[in-house]
């Protein structure tokens, strides 16, 4: 379905909460013609300063979030000292999947692909530096996911998979650490979360007793996250720090998008777009903030002048209402019915 945009008044009230600028080329032009604010993640070790040097560049359109994502986390190594050579880091990593001659096959070719590794207290104190640079950083994209399968090379577009995936409990230990950062310093985070319900369901309540008040001084977004109506309705009434952001890249593939859609509060909602071409970051949100408009039965603005005092407030003004409460961190009780 076609939305037009908007008028550009209502467009500087849109923020994608997510989405990955530097995994493409951006001009100049690029970011001239951007009238949304987005939220530009890292995700592993190369992408951390493009995403600093964007934000210092463009301070009023980009929104940095540092981290690092689940798919990459085998090139962190969790034991305590310098890290190890780099085939025994990941022999280490990936012990239980050598399992036959085939195996070690591919580790071998796959070896050659993968970067040294990097100690875990490194990226913490990476992560720590670069939040402490923005004040107003996120720390993203960040996350776990069951379906993580190693690539040969990942700067390729046609990526080939290896038959290693990343192991879970591997994937949380980093996660977690990140978020005790995050605890720390008070920051947002934009939360990957795929094939993980439950997982999902039980690091939030895990956390929530670790931290207690602390846990509540920051908020968390699960992006373009699948959940099932019903779980989502229970993580909803359980914890209420926790949003969740919508794209058409990810949700619209589901048939379940529009109960998922219907099951969120209205003050939980974020919009995203989730690609990395930035000169499509609008069109994606705009898609998706008039699917959520319809799905609601919410007036989708196409300028920001308020027609008269009864006029029900539109898509745009409820999520960047949602939004302010987001990015403030701590959690204050809101309905718009």
């Amino acid at each position: 379905m076609n939305h037009p945009l908007p008028h550009s008044d209502v467009l500087k009230h849109i923020v994608d909460v997510h989405c990955h600028p530097t995994d493409s080329e951006i001009t100049e032009e690029h970011m001239r013609e951007l009238e949304i604010t987005i939220c530009a993640m890292a995700t592993r070790q190369d992408d951390q300063e493009l995403v600093a040097d964007l934000a210092s560049k463009y301070p009023d359109k980009v929104i940095p979030c540092f981290g690092f994502h689940p798919w990459f986390t085998h090139w962190i190594c969790t034991l305590t000292g310098p890290p190890p050579p780099k085939e025994e880091h990941y022999r280490y990593v990936l012990r239980e999947q050598l399992k036959s001659e085939q195996h070690e096959k591919d580790f071998n070719r796959l070896l050659d692909y993968l970067p040294d590794p990097i100690a875990l207290d490194d990226c913490l104190a990476n992560l720590r530096q670069n939040l402490y640079k923005f004040p107003q950083a996120m720390v993203g994209e960040v996350g776990m996911d069951r379906s993580a399968r190693i690539p040969f090379d990942y700067r390729v577009e046609k990526r080939e998979l290896s038959k290693f995936v990343v192991p879970f409990d591997h994937q949380i230990e980093i996660l977690e650490a990140q978020l005790h950062v995050a605890v720390e310093l008070k920051r947002n985070v934009s939360l990957h979360s795929v094939k993980s319900p439950k997982p999902t369901a039980d690091l939030l309540e895990r956390m929530r007793l670790e931290h207690g008040a602390l846990w509540s001084e920051i908020n968390l977004d699960l992006h373009s996250c699948g959940l099932s109506p019903e779980l989502w309705r229970i993580i909803e009434r359980k914890h209420s720090n926790v949003f969740l952001s919508l794209s058409t890249a990810i949700n619209t593939r589901s048939l379940n998008h529009l109960k998922l859609i219907e099951a969120v509060s209205p003050t939980r909602l974020l919009v995203e777009s989730d690609i990395h071409q930035v000169w499509q970051t609008t069109s994606r949100c705009w898609e998706m903030l008039s699917i959520i408009g319809e799905t609601k039965g919410w007036k989708v603005e196409n300028n920001w002048e308020i027609e008269g005092v009864e006029e029900p407030f539109g898509v745009v003004r409820r999520i960047d209402a949602n939004w302010a409460l987001f990015a403030r961190g701590i959690h204050v009780s809101r309905t718009i019915d």
